[in-house]
């Protein structure tokens, strides 16, 4: 009898079963984070250490990051926030007041080792901060090093909701004269909800406003015609090294910034990456660069000419001021299309050499590229666009190693035309969450299958950078970030020694973070006890709605959609402007399976010559060359397939093909010439067999 229940039950009964259970397990994870809220804070456990308080305030004000007037999420006013200072054996109290008017807030303190009810993901470890309210996180400081702090709430990091952690040593340790805190980020004057429909679109407008789209005419001009084809055969996209187009790229917020630096006078610099989606060079006038500290961990100190630092990372590094001039740092924008500089010293300025732009084609030479730097030659230069410097990281002091451990592959898989990024192809709510013993040690195969980097963060933990030949892994780098570079692997391990409850491990790209590149890691007890609750996904806005429009001297086109996760509902029409070749509407859903099936079902309304009305159900499927394929069944017996393919024919330029047959409605074909003259609107033109010839304008919306 208990075996069937679900089958005793009605549609609606059992609908009302589920929403009760799934109530009743949030009463009891909100009954689990009460009770650990009640418990004694840091401050009570350790009495004798001495508290350092600081007040964050979240709230909208009008600054000008980019030159022009625009709603900035500032933290006390500003951002980036105040650099929050402490001492190792402090207990850091921070109290963080929202005085948004219509927003929940959250900060997580990256990189710091805290219990988990104060990472700050809001209510996957930590409670939400509703408008007018705060709450005080409280946590002993047991590092020392440079870290940061930012919202886990949306957007909300890029809006401008982030801040340096700066952590001194228990016994001070004097390596330079001078020290400074350098916040690099990246801005944009549009709403990131915006930003990320426009990614979720499949739009190519922001390569296009960088320069950085490609073409057949870019390809045959660069004589990579070939590869290009090739890389559509294989249905490669074209490498991306940078998603959006920044309007700026900031250092402590502003677009030049003058640090302290006397002639003759090292200076430590406390570099931190807060951007939302920029990894960055970094160059000094003065020579190469000395680093001393990577994600907080001290090094043996090493020269790089040239240092790659991905969001989400951070480095101390050494610079030395000449007597004389003023001397240039600059961060330069990976994919080239834009650089912020700060400058020490005084007197005529000296400037910084930029790394050489990145081809825009030639995929297999930057593929090949990456494989010589994961496996160097010995005594092999520095690469002009060099990776992280990963392989010359040693621990200044030897941590211990695991003698064994358990061994996870994770795939880092993604498909840039519909703009979805998982682990394993699975949407966090689908996927399991990793299930870890305390005490336990797992290592992780970072497995990048797609053609972007990925700094991968996984909160409250360090963990090993693991090297196979590696003779001494005990001086083996610990970060809390690790970029993963295209079409490669990077080995991680850590011991679950943080505590117990869910940890996130993720993508710090925020929008392939927000899209589903997240999992997470429950650190359960020893015997395997978990809490009595199942883990929540971090929740991220993830419905959206866009859709096009083109109105032609023959017909009026378009389609819209919404689309939540791998759901879509859509409405395509056609219709003649005449009137006299009919219209064809279709209203409909489709799921998402992969990069290259999704399924399809709905309504066709349909008065176009040996067309009709009637319900269909089909699928869509990616052939080589992106020649996208779709079959429908109609019900009245019209059998339908199509072929789509668009043609990048310039920067500029785009040719969009069809063919249709059906088996009532017989063959049918089209070819529309696009200008893109802005994010909203191109001219078009072109024929069609059921609407004839026409010219007119297309907007996206």
């Amino acid at each position: 009898m208990l075996v069937n229940w679900p089958q005793r039950l009605g549609p609606m009964a059992m609908a009302l079963a589920l929403a009760t259970a799934g109530h009743a397990c949030e009463l009891c994870r909100q009954a689990y984070v009460t009770a650990l809220e009640a418990a004694p804070k840091a401050s009570a456990l350790h009495p004798q250490a001495p508290v350092v308080a600081y007040r964050l305030e979240v709230s909208e004000k009008m600054l000008s990051p980019a030159g022009q007037p625009v709603k900035v999420l500032a933290l006390n006013g500003g951002t980036p926030g105040p650099v929050l200072r402490f001492r190792e054996g402090d207990v850091a109290r921070v109290t963080v007041v929202n005085s948004l008017t219509d927003e929940t807030t959250s900060i997580h303190w990256h990189g710091l080792l805290v219990p988990n009810l104060e990472d700050g993901v809001p209510e996957v470890t930590t409670p939400l901060i509703r408008p007018g309210q705060s709450r005080t996180f409280e946590f002993l400081i047991r590092q020392h090093g440079t870290y940061w702090y930012h919202s886990h709430t949306g957007h909300q990091k890029q809006r401008g909701v982030y801040g340096a952690i700066v952590i001194e040593p228990k016994q001070p340790v004097v390596v330079a004269s001078h020290e400074e805190v350098v916040v690099l980020s990246d801005w944009t004057d549009e709403s990131p909800m915006e930003v990320q429909r426009t990614l979720l679109r499949g739009s190519d407008w922001y390569a296009y406003r960088k320069g950085t789209a490609q073409s057949l005419l870019g390809a045959y001009q660069a004589g990579k015609l070939d590869e290009y084809l090739g890389q559509q055969k294989k249905l490669v996209p074209p490498m991306d090294l940078s998603d959006v187009a920044f309007d700026a790229f900031l250092m402590n917020g502003q677009r030049r910034l003058r640090l302290a630096g006397k002639p003759g006078q090292t200076t430590r610099l406390r570099l931190v990456n807060a951007a939302a989606a920029t990894y960055f060079y970094l160059d000094a006038a003065t020579g190469p660069l000395k680093i001393v500290s990577a994600d907080g961990q001290d090094v043996v100190p090493f020269d790089q000419k040239r240092l790659l630092i991905g969001p989400a990372e951070t480095y101390d590094i050494l610079v030395t001021t000449p007597a004389t001039g003023s001397w240039e740092l600059r961060a330069t924008a990976q994919d080239g299309s834009g650089a912020v500089s700060a400058w020490l010293g005084e007197g005529p300025e000296q400037a910084a050499k930029s790394p050489p732009p990145p081809g825009r084609y030639g995929m297999d030479d930057y593929l090949l590229s990456i494989l010589d730097e994961l496996d160097p030659e010995p005594d092999a230069p520095e690469s002009a666009r060099p990776l992280s410097p990963y392989l010359k990281l040693r621990a200044a002091t030897p941590h211990p190693v695991a003698k064994s451990h358990r061994e996870l592959t994770l795939k880092l898989a993604g498909d840039m035309i519909r703009y979805e990024w998982t682990f394993d192809g699975m949407d966090p709510h689908q996927a399991e969450m990793i299930k870890v013993k305390e005490g336990e040690t797992i290592r992780v195969r970072l497995v990048n299958n797609t053609m972007m980097h990925h700094p991968i963060h996984f909160h409250g933990h360090f963990f090993r950078l693991v090297d196979p030949a590696d003779p001494n892994p005990a001086t083996s780098p610990l970060k809390h970030t690790v970029d993963v570079p295209p079409m490669s692997v990077r080995t991680i391990e850590f011991t679950a020694d943080e505590g117990r409850g869910d940890w996130l491990l993720h993508c710090h790209l925020l929008y392939h973070h927000i899209t589903g590149m997240v999992r997470t890691v429950r650190v359960t007890g020893a015997d395997g006890a978990e809490p009595p609750h199942p883990a929540a996904t971090h929740s991220m806005p993830k419905t959206y709605a866009w859709g096009q429009a083109a109105l032609t001297t023959a017909a009026f086109t378009g389609f819209a959609t919404v689309q939540s996760g791998r759901d879509n509902w859509n409405l395509r029409w056609e219709e003649a402007v005449d009137g006299d070749h009919g219209h064809e509407y279709e209203l409909g859903y489709s799921r998402y399976l992969d990069t290259r099936i999704s399924l399809h079902a709905g309504y066709r309304f349909d008065t176009m010559e040996g067309g009709r009305d009637g319900p269909f159900v089909g699928l869509s499927y990616r052939l080589p060359y992106f020649v996208d394929f779709v079959l429908t069944q109609q019900a009245g017996g019209e059998t339908r397939g199509a072929l789509m393919k668009s043609l990048q024919l310039t920067d500029r330029i785009s040719l969009d093909l069809g063919l249709r047959r059906g088996r009532l409605t017989g063959t049918s074909g089209s070819a529309d010439l696009r200008l893109t003259l802005s994010k909203q609107f191109s001219l078009t033109a072109g024929y069609s067999s059921d609407f004839g010839a026409g010219v007119g304008i297309l907007t996206r919306f």
